[in-house]
């Protein structure tokens, strides 16, 4: 980082205790890192029990929904540490910036708000630089550029970060595409770091292009175990994300963007606590010395192979008690791409075992203890990962899901009706959300009790497949727009020419619906039991 005002007396950041041993234990990640401070205060889960939440044994990983991965022990003393002193937050990023581009082998480095964090004020550095009047201006667009290129197999839900300052993406999917729309106008060229390889143009590529444009390269590497030197800055790329709450084990809300010194300047002008788009990505003190504590450790002690070949032999030790099951099959994969977790694949015969995956999940969070996996939905399969437990929950899970298929209810096929109503056609669909609601269209193609069709929403479009078993209606969707993708669950009774009935939106909750059939040629009517309901959020 830059100069700020002069320094005189940098605290040093104390690793007394700090590196004690070298397995995973307290957090599952560690063992015997445990500092005074936190032996003195043993974990309880009624800190959020008292709340009416209760803790689980998580087979996800890092999945921030669920928590990420358990803060490493020497982070947790490193933001105890820090939260006993005030500090300026300049100065302060000034000193955990060198010694990251030290412990990264860069030019610069930042603590951000995650690597979503990290991925806004990238892309504010490369639209407003360091410039007052531009920063004030952001999200305005006015007189700056405006395009962000993504090969289309970087394209991802999180994109929003980088959409959330008006920029327009623009998807290219081959060599012939990508320097059509390279221009004067390009702010910044963006690049999922595990999904390069996929594409038709590699990074060194993107990285000479888009220099003749001062286009600068970002890779978010989120879900990746960082390296140093960086790998991806060793090829040319001039900032990188990487998130500092999954395999770095540090506070959840942390990350890191590395890369070029004048872009990692001008990424913390852009990002709290100055008064700037990033104002609201706040990282406060305990955070940034949790954040370099995870990365000392994770990059100078840590061993990703024999944490690997730890968490293999936990899997092959789940593994074992379930293929005993009857009717239960399981695959061991190794790690996909460049995320450390080892995958086990459970998957099972309905004809056997009369659950379904979402039936599983509620089985599994109901128990005591409560296990959360990634189970969900109307299939017969899902994956756990191991990254997140510690060694004594590995025959409890085990023991656990093993239980949970042998004592499984035998399939009770639902009885099948005849339709009520041939349903094909066009439908129109009013969705009453939490607050506000929306009008789509529904194109069913009904045979027999299978549905078929298309689902149209207000900006996207997507399939749609379910059932009609006499007036009842089930059937699911994805809408996509752009790299976003909602899915929708309907499910709903056929009563003459209308349905109605609840919409599960997956992690947007649930809402309701009425639908009627389309009336060519006439006005569009309006549902008088959703009036007032219609504004667009």
């Amino acid at each position: 980082m830059p100069k700020t005002s002069s320094i005189k007396n940098r605290a040093r950041l104390s690793r007394r205790d700090m590196f004690r041993g070298g397995g995973l234990a307290a957090s599952g990640l560690l063992a015997g890192t445990a500092s005074t401070a936190a032996a003195a205060m043993p974990a309880s889960p009624s800190v959020y029990t008292r709340v009416g939440v209760k803790p689980f044994i998580n087979l996800t990983a890092a999945v921030t929904i669920n928590g990420g991965l358990l803060t490493l022990p020497n982070v947790k003393q490193a933001m105890e540490e820090a939260s006993h002193f005030s500090v300026n937050l300049d100065e302060l990023m000034e000193g955990v910036g060198k010694r990251l581009a030290e412990i990264f082998q860069c030019e610069a480095a930042l603590v951000t708000s995650g690597a979503a964090g990290s991925l806004t004020h990238a892309t504010s550095a490369c639209l407003a630089g360091g410039d007052p009047e531009r920063i004030q201006q952001l999200p305005d667009l006015t007189g700056l550029r405006t395009q962000v290129i993504m090969p289309r197999e970087s394209r991802n839900t999180y994109d929003h970060a980088i959409r959330a300052l008006g920029v327009k993406m623009i998807t290219v999917d081959t060599r012939e595409e990508f320097y059509r729309a390279l221009s004067r106008n390009t702010a910044m060229i963006s690049v999922l770091g595990n999904a390069e390889s996929r594409g038709p143009i590699r990074l060194e590529e993107f990285v000479e292009a888009g220099r003749k444009y001062g286009a600068p390269v970002l890779v978010d590497a989120s879900p990746e175990w960082p390296q140093s030197p960086d790998p991806y800055l060793a090829r040319g790329a001039d900032l990188v994300a990487y998130s500092g709450g999954k395999i770095c084990a540090g506070p959840q809300c942390s990350g890191f963007l590395i890369g070029r010194k004048d872009l990692i300047h001008a990424a913390w002008m852009n990002s709290a606590p100055h008064h700037a788009f990033g104002r609201m990505m706040k990282v406060g003190k305990e955070e940034i010395m949790g954040a370099l504590a995870a990365a000392e450790f994770t990059l100078s002690r840590r061993n990703v192979e024999n944490e690997v070949d730890k968490w293999n032999g936990w899997i092959r030790r789940i593994d074992a008690k379930l293929r005993k099951v009857t009717g239960v099959r399981t695959k061991h994969n190794p790690p996909p791409g460049k995320n450390p977790h080892p995958v086990l694949e459970i998957a099972w015969d309905p004809e056997r075992i009369g659950y379904t995956a979402g039936e599983v999940h509620d089985v599994l969070m109901g128990s005591e203890p409560r296990v959360q996996t990634h189970a969900g939905g109307v299939g017969h399969r899902f994956a756990i990962r191991v990254g997140n437990c510690r060694e004594d929950q590995i025959d409890v899970v085990a023991d656990r899901l093993a239980e949970v298929f042998r004592s499984a209810p035998k399939p009770k096929p639902e009885r099948q009706m005849p339709p009520a109503a041939d349903v094909s056609g066009r439908w129109d669909v009013e969705i009453s959300f939490v607050r506000g609601s929306a009008r789509h269209s529904l194109y069913f193609d009904a045979e027999g009790g299978h549905l078929r069709g298309t689902h149209i929403g207000q900006r996207g479009q997507g399939e749609l497949a379910g059932s009609i078993n006499g007036n009842r209606v089930r059937f699911s969707s994805r809408l996509t727009y752009d790299a976003e993708r909602s899915g929708y669950l309907f499910d709903g009774e056929l009563k003459g020419a209308e349905i109605a009935g609840a919409v599960d939106l997956g992690e947007y909750g649930e809402a309701t619906f009425k639908a009627w059939r389309h009336e060519y040629g006439k006005p569009r009517r309006k549902d008088p039991s959703v009036s007032g309901k219609t504004e667009k959020i």
